[in-house]
């Protein structure tokens, strides 16, 4: 990943619409995420019918234009709206809209692997094909979006962790500074290949072995509430601040465009998000470019 495979927005006063398109399974949901933490207006699964509508519903909003708008279009729109597809984008960048469409691609045999791994159900399945059919069928359905793509990405080889980074660094030119991203993770099951940073919370009281927390994860306020009235986890916390604040400066007079901080726990459920949550809130207050990721939650 030397080259960023995006077109920079540089015009700040236009209207950019980014839209993520491409086969089940090539991590749209994944990039989407990405740029809506990038404050993109992100809405998936939209019919392409709806396109225009959308973009002058939230270009006009009341309570601000959004100039920065993220589609994920997929196989499950009826076939006549794919097919009409490309001339929506026309007359939208025709209108002086400047329209970016990418597609996320990926190797049938990844394609057919993910799909064993994760047990979801392909979106033709209804269909009555088998999974490398309905693969087949979906890139006969997709192949008059992949002819006008700006980009094509290939996903095979990329996990979670690298697609959003690939994503969230693209776009970073979009707005001022390093973009920062905060990542929680188990450490029972490694930790995150991508790591600037790494801080470990296994010190902190685990909400774990309280039966009502239990299934719950750091972003609910019965986990929130306990480890605020832990008086470790403000220290940690405020400790972590201190220590970001002084060295994230140094790291962007290097002319760093991307850093990674990843808090870690044993389950990844609990401490580690609670305080990814937390940072990152914090540190959107005085920047603009700040992303979080779940990596067990996800």
């Amino acid at each position: 990943m030397t080259e960023s495979p995006f077109t920079p927005i540089v015009d700040a006063d236009a209207i950019h619409l980014v839209v993520l398109t491409g086969m089940s399974g090539g991590g749209k949901t994944v990039a989407l995420r990405a740029l809506e933490d990038l404050e993109f207006y992100c809405v998936d699964n939209l019919p392409a019918a709806l396109m225009p509508q959308l973009v002058a519903a939230v270009s006009h909003g009341e309570h601000g234009p959004r100039k920065r708008i993220a589609v994920g279009v997929d196989v499950r729109n009826r076939v006549a709206d794919l097919q009409r597809m490309p001339q929506v984008l026309s007359e939208l960048a025709t209108s002086g809209v400047q329209v970016h469409l990418i597609f996320l691609d990926s190797r049938d045999e990844v394609l057919i692997k993910r799909y064993s791994e994760t047990r979801r159900r392909h979106p033709l399945a209804i269909e009555r094909l088998s999974l490398a059919d309905s693969i087949a069928q979906e890139r006969k359905l997709l192949r008059p979006l992949v002819n006008i793509a700006d980009k094509v990405i290939d996903s095979s080889d990329l996990n979670v962790h690298q697609l959003r980074r690939l994503f969230a660094t693209g776009y970073a030119e979009a707005s001022d500074g390093t973009t920062l991203l905060f990542e929680s993770f188990a450490y029972r099951r490694g930790l995150p290949p991508d790591a600037d940073f790494v801080f470990d919370a296994r010190c902190l009281p685990n909400p774990h072995w309280e039966a009502a927390l239990r299934p719950l994860s750091g972003k609910d306020l019965p986990v929130r509430e306990y480890l605020e009235a832990q008086p470790m986890a403000g220290e940690y916390y405020g400790d972590v601040v201190r220590w970001l604040e002084t060295w994230l400066p140094r790291f962007e007079g290097a002319d760093r465009s991307y850093v990674t901080v990843s808090i870690g726990c044993t389950g990844g459920r609990h401490r580690s998000v609670y305080l990814v949550e937390k940072l990152a809130q914090h540190f959107r207050a005085e920047r603009g470019n700040v992303l979080t990721f779940h990596r067990e939650l996800e």
